[in-house]
C-alpha cells in the first residue's frame, strides 16, 4: 500500500518552497499579445500564459493569484522582490540570474523588418556600422540583441508600438520583433520587407526564484508533462494563436 505519511509530508514540502503563502501568486507578462490575449468572466487575463499557470495551481490544489505587469523586465525584477511565486516570461541568460527556468513550453521567431527600397536583405547586413535597430526595451529579443550586435546601434522604445513608430518616425534601418507583430506592423508600412530567417527564437517558459530546488524540479516537470500530454498544443488551439505559437521538442536531457 502506498505510504500516504510520505504523500503528505512531500507535498507539504513542495507547497512550502512554491507556494510558502498557501496560494499560487503567478508573474504575467501583459505585453505578449500571443500568450495574454482574452480576458475571463470574471475580468482576469486570459490566454496560453495564465492558463499555464491556473492549470499549476489547479493540480496541487492551491487558490490561483495573477499579478499582471506591464512587460518582461518588470516581471524579471519581482524576483528578487518576492512578488510572486510562478513566472511566466521568456527564458534568458541574463534573467536566469535571478530566475530559475523550465524548459520552453512554447517559443515565438524574432526577426526584422525593413522600410521599401532598404539595401539590406540579409541577415549578414544587419550588424553594419550606421545600421540603427529599434527594439522594445528589456524584451527578451532585446537582451539578446544586447549581447550579439556588434556594430549597429540598438535605437530602444518602451512599447512594441513606439518601436514601429520611432522605427518609422526616425527612418530607422531595421525593426526588431516578434514575427507575428511585425506581420502586423509591416501593413503599417506598404513596400516594407519581413525577413523569412529569424535570429532567434523567444522561448517563453515557467520559472520560480532561484534557489528553490522542490519548486523548480516540479515547474520542470510539470511543463514536461504539458508539452506531451498535448495540453500547450490544445492551448494554442483554445485562444487561437495556431501558426503564431509553436510547441519546442524537448529532449530528456534538457529536461533532466
Amino acid at each position: 500500500m502506498p505510504d500516504n505519511t510520505n504523500q503528505t509530508t512531500a507535498r507539504s514540502e513542495l507547497i512550502a518552497s512554491l507556494a510558502p503563502h498557501g496560494i499560487l501568486r503567478a508573474g504575467i507578462n501583459m505585453s505578449n499579445f500571443l500568450l495574454v490575449n482574452q480576458t475571463d468572466a470574471s475580468g482576469q487575463p486570459d490566454g496560453v500564459s495564465p492558463a499555464m499557470a491556473r492549470a499549476l495551481a489547479t493540480e496541487l490544489g492551491l487558490e490561483l493569484k495573477l499579478i499582471a505587469y506591464k512587460g518582461p523586465g518588470d516581471v524579471a525584477d519581482g524576483a528578487s522582490k518576492g512578488e510572486w511565486d510562478i513566472a511566466n516570461i521568456a527564458l534568458e541568460a541574463e534573467r536566469a540570474k535571478v530566475i530559475d527556468f523550465s524548459p520552453a513550453y512554447c517559443e515565438i521567431q524574432a526577426t526584422y523588418l525593413t522600410p521599401p527600397d532598404s539595401p539590406i536583405n540579409s541577415l549578414a547586413q544587419i550588424d553594419q556600422p550606421g545600421n540603427r535597430i529599434a527594439v522594445k526595451e528589456r524584451s527578451a529579443y532585446d537582451l539578446w540583441l544586447t549581447r550579439h550586435i556588434k556594430q549597429a546601434t540598438l535605437v530602444r522604445a518602451a512599447s512594441l508600438d513606439e518601436s514601429f513608430e520611432r522605427f518609422r518616425d526616425e527612418g530607422l534601418e531595421v525593426l526588431a520583433g516578434l514575427r507575428p507583430k511585425l506581420l502586423q506592423q509591416q501593413t503599417l508600412m506598404p513596400g516594407s520587407t519581413l525577413f523569412d530567417e529569424s535570429f532567434m527564437a523567444v522561448q517563453q517558459s515557467m520559472g520560480c526564484p532561484t534557489g528553490k530546488t522542490l519548486a523548480a524540479a516540479h515547474i520542470r516537470d510539470f511543463v514536461k508533462r504539458s508539452i506531451e500530454s498535448g495540453f500547450v498544443a490544445e492551448l494554442i488551439e483554445r485562444y487561437e494563436v495556431v501558426g503564431q505559437l509553436s510547441v519546442p521538442v524537448i529532449s530528456p536531457e534538457t529536461i533532466g
